[in-house]
């Protein structure tokens, strides 16, 4: 399958490259700094100004589908709507963190250190108004992690839920690798589409 992934040399992107890249997709890795990109089968490394629509659009144009992994505060998200809806493509991926009402139900949990749950709250706040400008004709799923997101194994075990966090007893967490897994999973077998989605363990 030829997908398109943005942000592929960040912490996320470059796990999901890597996931899609051992199930023998062909993947334009779109990046800042394609230097970053580590060289793996399948592999296209990509320099394009994603603030620029109209030349991200004609990268984008003819994939199956489109991954976005660029963190909120380094994009725009009405520029990136805009340039997937004018590639064509019909599938688009965004990650994101759980929205604030996620954040808001577990503000009061124990997983939630007090000095991060009124800053985790802004930035699911922020994420969460911009999913209102989701593409009306793409095909959008939009990925969220439990809350602690980081390094870590690929088990290929997880669990799926809808609009809570998943908790067990240690905690709320996903692996960047497993979350790879999970987001490859729904790019081979779409279950999710115009839906969101939380992974954890």
């Amino acid at each position: 399958m030829q997908i398109a992934l943005i942000g592929t040399s960040g912490n996320v992107g470059s796990r999901i490259a890597a996931e899609l890249s051992s199930r023998g997709h062909q993947i334009t890795a779109i990046a800042r700094n394609p230097g970053k990109i580590a060289a793996l089968p399948g592999i296209r490394p990509t320099a394009v100004d994603i603030a620029d629509t109209e030349s991200l659009a004609a990268i984008l144009k003819g994939h199956a589908a489109v991954i976005s992994s660029v963190h909120f505060t380094a994009s725009d998200p009405d520029q990136l709507i805009r340039a997937v809806e004018a590639s064509g493509v019909p599938r688009y991926l965004v990650i994101e963190v759980p929205a604030a009402f996620r954040w808001r139900q577990a503000s009061s949990s124990s997983i939630l250190p007090t000095s991060r749950r009124n800053t985790k709250a802004r930035h699911g706040r922020a994420v969460s108004s911009s999913t209102d400008c989701a593409p009306k004709k793409s095909r959008q799923t939009f990925l969220s992690p439990s809350y602690v997101f980081q390094p870590g194994e690929r088990t290929g075990k997880f669990r799926l839920g809808k609009d809570d966090l998943l908790l067990n007893d240690k905690g709320s967490s996903i692996s960047f690798e497993d979350f790879a897994v999970a987001l490859a999973d729904e790019i081979e077998t779409p279950k999710h589409s115009r839906q969101r989605f939380i992974v954890g363990y």
